[in-house]
């Protein structure tokens, strides 16, 4: 894995790579002092993952995020800042992890898990064929009590729309959303359907589908409870995507 380190202070850099050769003994380990540097570095070869300040003089670390997002194949991202009011605007971005200054090892060493997680979903666009596009989108995230957390869509089973939020759900963890299922259904293209006018579904972790006895139908989700509706409407375009999976 190459590692690109963006942070205008020298020794911020220093700290954040001594424990990188730490967790990630194999990694190479790059450095770049300013926005214009880190986007040189990215277009010069290959970076798998951006650890990126984001107060620094000229382009800050949100702007450098921004150009970073119009790559075909963006690096992994986790912002390191002393700061969290720009956790809202972080959110804007494919971001794995918003890590608060002085960044603890063990909360780095999750982030890097996560990281590894999310380029190996890249990948898996990538090569699926000149037909099929790499998914815009790796993981869903919300900004909660905790901080900045986050579930990989490749775990997510379905998002159900409550009376004022989107839920995402998936084996073991959900995550209250302040997007939309519209939005969702825009940015995840065709691995999820929409089923019902709360209920977005990924199809791959549909597990049958069912009738109800008061006739309607609904879905069995493989590693979740819950059971999400399936309207009249959208019945026949629901069979005929299970089919041809």
């Amino acid at each position: 894995m190459n590692i690109l380190l963006v942070d205008d202070e020298p020794l911020a850099r220093e700290r954040l790579q001594r424990m990188l050769r730490r967790l990630r003994p194999d990694a190479t380990c790059l450095q770049a002092g300013n926005g214009g540097q880190a986007l040189e570095q990215v277009a010069a070869g290959e970076v798998d993952l951006v650890l990126l300040d984001i107060a620094m003089p000229g382009m800050n670390g949100l702007e450098v995020a921004a150009r970073l997002d119009e790559l075909d194949r963006p690096p992994a991202l986790i912002f390191c800042t002393a700061y969290d009011e720009h956790a809202l605007q972080a959110l804007r971005h494919q971001v794995v992890a918003y890590l608060l200054k002085p960044v603890r090892e063990e909360d780095l060493a999750t982030a890097l898990d996560n990281a590894g997680r999310v380029n190996r979903v890249q990948l898996a666009g990538l090569g699926a064929g000149m037909g099929s596009q790499a998914p815009r989108r790796t993981r869903v995230q919300a900004h909660t009590r905790d901080g900045l957390q986050s579930l990989p869509v490749e775990d997510v089973r379905c998002f159900l729309a409550g009376a004022k939020h989107v839920t995402a759900h998936a084996p073991g963890a959900e995550l209250v959303l302040a997007e939309t299922l519209r939005e969702l259904e825009r940015d995840l293209g065709d691995g999820f359907l929409r089923v019902h006018r709360n209920a977005l579904v990924a199809l791959r972790h549909v597990a049958a589908l069912q009738r109800a006895a008061s006739g309607g139908w609904y879905l069995e989700m493989d590693g979740v409870a819950q059971r999400p509706k399936v309207s009249r409407r959208l019945l026949a375009e629901v069979r005929s995507r299970l089919r041809g999976r």
